[in-house]
């Protein structure tokens, strides 16, 4: 048999090699890690159907900034649990609502963590809808306002980015014309650009207590069937005044964040949901994966896809496989 002269395997052989070609690359600095936050406390409270994830009361916090930044991971994003639910979601934007009291919290006792929130109707409304109704549809025009005040309050208590993930039309703008009117001119938005209505959030909506209590979101979230329509939303934020551009879920969706980094110059996150991270801690519990492994192979999947952010339960976890140098 006769070889060819270039043998790949050559520079397979050994870690050192391996690692001094390899393409792509995972760094804590790359991670936004979730954290659910709930009234009351000294509470950690762990969410059943996402091991190693806890809904945290806002006096626990700064610990859990602080175990991140050991690590090296630089920001959060907020999700909160109100201790009342209305029509309007008005503890979404409540001066003293759960996430503005985190955000505070987190600012003064851990100043350099960056604060990202996320900005959505769906936590705080009784119904579990992303925007306020009429009847039983969702208002998308009437629900800009509430979102824009939303954002509004979260720069206003410190936040340093605001992230919409309800996806109505023309939130970015109305989110952008807020925050530059108030002097919050440096408060990036990260859109949910690109958000499916995914069978993926189930965990996400027992740890934040958000289900719709009638129909689902197929209305306003898009359809898993479609890339075409991924642009247009992210050309429709882009000009609206977006500075990242975000898909979720992520792993389902690599060819969405791929086509995303091609046709924009703007920055692309990439949030590997709930369901993604709970079905492979199910299947490490179960002895069926090597956890750690399918992991890393799955955050460097969506690195390589593209994604120059993730937003994963992972962080935590995978900063510290990185720290250690595995």
């Amino acid at each position: 048999m006769v070889f060819p002269e270039f043998r790949p395997r050559r520079m397979r052989r050994t870690e050192t090699f391996r690692a001094m070609i390899r393409e792509t690359r995972l760094v804590p600095e790359q991670m936004i890690y979730p954290l659910f936050v709930l009234p009351g406390k000294g509470l950690r409270q762990e969410v059943a159907s996402m091991p190693g994830v806890f809904r945290l009361s806002v006096d626990q916090l700064a610990k859990e900034a602080k175990d991140c930044l050991a690590l090296g991971v630089r920001s959060v994003i907020l999700f909160g649990l109100p201790e009342k639910k209305d029509g309007l979601g008005s503890g979404a934007y409540a001066k003293n609502g759960i996430i503005q009291q985190a955000i505070r919290e987190l600012k003064h006792k851990v100043p350099e963590m960056t604060v990202v929130t996320d900005v959505c109707l769906c936590e705080y409304t009784d119904h579990g809808h992303c925007g306020c109704l009429a009847g039983h549809e969702v208002d998308n025009d009437a629900t800009l306002e509430l979102l824009a005040k939303t954002a509004l309050s979260h720069a206003q208590a410190g936040a340093d980015m605001v992230a919409p993930s309800d996806m109505m039309d023309g939130r970015v703008s109305e989110i952008r014309t807020a925050l530059d009117e108030n002097s919050f001119h440096m408060v990036p938005i990260m859109s949910y650009a690109v958000k499916y209505a995914s069978a993926f959030y189930g965990p996400f909506r027992d740890a934040a207590e958000c289900a719709p209590q009638f129909g689902d979101r197929r209305s306003y979230q898009m359809d898993p069937a479609n890339s075409k329509e991924a642009l247009r939303e992210a050309t429709l934020d882009v000009e609206e005044g977006a500075d990242i551009l975000m898909v979720k879920p992520a792993l389902a969706y690599l060819d969405i964040i791929s086509r995303l980094h091609d046709e924009f110059d703007l920055p692309v996150a990439a949030y590997q949901v709930s369901g993604e991270y709970a079905m492979i801690k199910a299947a490490a519990e179960k002895g069926w994966i090597d956890g750690e492994r399918v992991m890393a192979e799955s955050l460097i999947a969506i690195r390589r896809a593209g994604a120059d952010i993730i937003l994963t339960y992972f962080a935590k976890e995978m900063a510290k496989l990185l720290t250690e140098g595995k």
